[in-house]
Parts: structure tokens; sequence; C-alpha cells
């Protein structure tokens, strides 16, 4: 290889550092997100007796009705899409947030929250296998060291162990669909995006998602519940800021990210939620860190790092 070429693929190298960094770092921001889903849920339920799934409802309602008006606002060409696409955005919109959304639930009622979500959390591995067959992407050392960390790091955040756990098999193959869903959403978001832009792909993915949502979610009920609600102006304030803070910035942000980085890489990326959501259970409502929730945090943190190790393909 000559000197030229040398340069050229170190400049290369460099241009997709730089493009994966940035794309690391939206994703990291969308986990942080994500995270924060607590403070909305208990805030919902706080105000009325809204159901899991009722919360999901009025969560992708709220992130569709966003995403349209950011597309319309950013290039309305972009509702163009190609009928032969459609079944893809259905499996965006239907077989992964709807369907993710609706199985995660589903096993909280069925088991611990702990327990749920360490099998939803079982979308990295998912991803992992999928993306190998589907983008025929390389299995290397750190990703699955990576991996297994950063699962071991969810689990120990979560708690799991620490109490006692009723556990069936229904469970848990609902809270592995939950994973599988999960994961879902790298995988056709990344096929989406080879064709439209971010904005087209989340916007077709959370307006499918809403209307589906709308035959699971007891609607007569949910509308009843807003409209007897006292304190009325509040709680409608507050859906909207839950779907924009918990659906609207961060899977824009993660779709954004899925540009440049590996799905497989994302999934484990945005293993940071758990730990966001542990540090805000400690800092806002003054839950017990433990030594194992420390060691988990420690070890999503330590996947992250790992996963972000410059490797030069040009060097041996």
């Amino acid at each position: 290889m000559g000197q030229d070429e040398k340069e050229r693929a170190e400049r290369i190298f460099h241009m997709k550092n730089k493009l994966g960094t940035n794309g690391t770092l939206l994703i990291i921001l969308a986990g942080i997100f994500w995270g924060s889903m607590g403070i909305f849920v208990r805030g919902l339920t706080s105000l009325t007796d809204f159901t899991s799934i009722q919360i999901v409802c009025v969560r992708l309602v709220v992130a569709a009705v966003f995403f349209s008006v950011i597309l319309w606002k950013k290039d309305r060409r972009g509702f163009r899409i190609s009928r032969k696409d459609i079944p893809l955005f259905l499996g965006l919109g239907l077989c992964s947030i709807l369907f993710f959304s609706t199985c995660y639930f589903t096993a909280i009622r069925m088991m611990t929250l702990s327990i749920a979500a360490i099998l939803l959390y079982t979308s990295p591995i998912w991803v992992m296998l999928m993306s190998m067959v589907v983008f025929h992407e390389k299995m290397n050392r750190n990703k699955l060291l990576a991996l297994i960390i950063s699962f071991l790091g969810c689990i120990f955040v979560s708690g799991i162990g620490s109490g006692d756990s009723i556990v069936t098999p229904l469970g848990i193959l609902i809270g592995l669909c939950s994973g599988l869903g999960y994961g879902l959403y790298s995988i056709l978001g990344t096929i989406a995006l080879r064709k439209y832009s971010s904005y087209t792909v989340t916007t077709y993915t959370f307006v499918i998602a809403a209307i589906g949502s709308l035959f699971v979610c007891s609607f007569p009920d949910l509308w009843h519940k807003i409209t007897v609600c006292e304190s009325k102006p509040y709680l409608c304030f507050f859906i909207i800021l839950t779907g924009l803070v918990t659906a609207v910035i961060p899977f824009l942000l993660y779709t954004l990210g899925l540009e440049h980085v590996e799905a497989s890489r994302a999934a484990i990326l945005a293993t940071i939620e758990p730990m966001v959501a542990t540090l805000i259970g400690v800092l806002v409502f003054h839950e017990y860190l433990t030594f194992l929730s420390t060691l988990g945090i420690l070890c999503i943190l330590a996947a992250i790092v790992m996963l972000n190790m410059p490797h030069n393909p040009n060097k041996p």
C-alpha cells in the first residue's frame, strides 16, 4: 500500500471514528432520557388510575403527534413512502414498539419489576444474533465481553434475587418477547434508515404504534379518566411532557445514532437506561443504593468504555 493510500485510509478511519463517537453520544443520551421514565410513570399514577397499557397509549399518541409535526416542518416529502415498505413500518410500529411495550407491562404485572426488566434487557442478545444473520456483523471479543458485562450489570442494578420472586413459564416467555420486540427496533430501524430519514422512520413507527394501542387500551375508559380528573389541565400537561421526554426525544436520538452505530453496539449502549433509572431512584425518590446496584452501574459503564475503545482495522 502506497503512502497516499495509507493517508487516505487513515482519514477515512478518523472520519468513521468521529461519526461513531457522535452516534454513541446520541444513543447514550437516549438511554438517559429513557431512564427517567419512572418519574413520569409515578407522576401519572399519582394523578389518576391509568392502567399500564393506558400509560403506554397516551405516551405513544403524544409521540406520534410530535413526530408528525416535526416531519411536517422538516420535510413534507418525508411522508411519502413506497407501498412495498409498508410491511417494514408495520413491523416497526406493531411488532416492535407496541409489541414490546405491551409484553413488558404485562410481564410487570405477572412478576417482579426486577425480573421483568432483566428479561427486557435480553434485547442486546437478540440484536446481536439478528445482526449476525441480517447484516452479517462480525462477532469480536470486545463486543461479546461488553455484552456479557452489560447484562450482568443490568442483573445487579435490578436487585434480582434480593426478595421473593414469583416466576412462571408464561411470564418468562412474555418477558423474553418484550426483549425480542425491543431489539427488533434496532434491526428494522437500521433497514428503514437505508431508504428514509430518521424523521420519516420515527414518525411512521409511532403513528402506527399509536393507532394500534388505541385498540388495546380500553379507550372509552381512558378518555373517561382524563375528563373526570380534578386537575385536568395539569394532567394534560404532564401527559404531553411524558410523551416528549420518554418517547419523542430518546427515540429520535436513538434513531439518529443508528445511522452511525452498529445495531448490536447500540443495543448494548442503551443498557445505560436501568443505571440511570437506579440513580434517579436514589436521588429523586430517596431509594437505597445497594452494593450490587453500585457494582451493576460500574459494569454498565465498563461495557460502554469497552465498546468505544478505538480499533483501526488497517493496523495489525
